[in-house]
């Protein structure tokens, strides 16, 4: 058997014990030497399939301890994200269509699902950016825990996931497009006006308003984003 095919099964065998429920979330696995004499495989190619399996989000492996099983999380979308965008920057505007899509419905349903706590959660990042104003990475990380947080209380753990997903991608596009903002604008106030205008009518049960709030001010988002690229190609390429 090929290292190739032996590493397969391993990955093969882990992944059944996960799918199949005989493992949850938190839940120790057997350790690379029982693997390893399960599977008639050297500890080594346990361990080339157990480290697949963590960059794919499954296991969590600690020096000195058995493989964990992962809780579900958004690595392998954040993974494929960031892939794309260095293959290609035009994969920035992109993915700010992806998030058009995704985030106007999270939002909608925001304003049914929404608990109290979550309802803080978002007042919390507001309050943020209200006070960060006059710094952009402090504004920024306000901004990410706002748009997480619209996503979480969706109730819908699939959208919160892509939307996970595409913060660390998203990281220096936000920041692009809040350069590109400050370009035809000297103050976030207005950022900080359009965030809690979603807000609002998430709190008042608006969801149709509430998805309306967050379609325009993606779109705003997006003029942007686009703003500061062209700023970045211009032929005299002063910045």
């Amino acid at each position: 058997m090929s290292s190739t095919v032996a590493a397969t099964t391993v990955v093969d065998h882990v992944e059944r014990m996960i799918f199949g429920g005989a493992f949850e979330p938190g839940d120790t696995l057997p350790s690379e030497s029982e693997l390893a004499l399960t599977l008639n495989v050297s500890r080594l190619t346990v361990r080339e399939a157990l480290r697949s399996l963590q960059a794919r989000g499954l296991v969590v492996i600690s020096q000195g301890r058995r493989p964990v099983v992962a809780h579900p999380n958004a690595l392998p979308l954040r993974d494929f994200f960031s892939a794309s965008i260095r293959r290609d920057a035009r994969g920035l505007l992109e993915l700010l269509e992806v998030r058009l899509a995704i985030e106007v419905h999270a939002t909608q349903l925001a304003a049914v699902h929404a608990t109290h706590t979550e309802l803080d959660a978002l007042a919390m990042a507001l309050d943020q950016m209200r006070r960060s104003v006059n710094d952009e990475d402090a504004f920024n990380d306000g901004d990410v825990r706002f748009h997480a947080a619209v996503a979480a209380a969706s109730g819908n753990r699939m959208l919160g996931f892509l939307v996970e997903g595409m913060d660390e991608p998203l990281h220096h596009s936000r920041l692009s497009s809040i350069k590109g903002y400050r370009r035809r604008n000297q103050s976030l106030d207005d950022l900080v006006e359009q965030h809690l205008d979603i807000y609002e009518r998430i709190v008042a049960r608006d969801g149709v308003g509430a998805a309306a709030s967050m379609r325009k001010h993606l779109v705003e988002t997006r003029n942007d984003l686009r703003a500061a690229f062209a700023e970045l190609t211009r032929p005299d390429g002063v910045a």
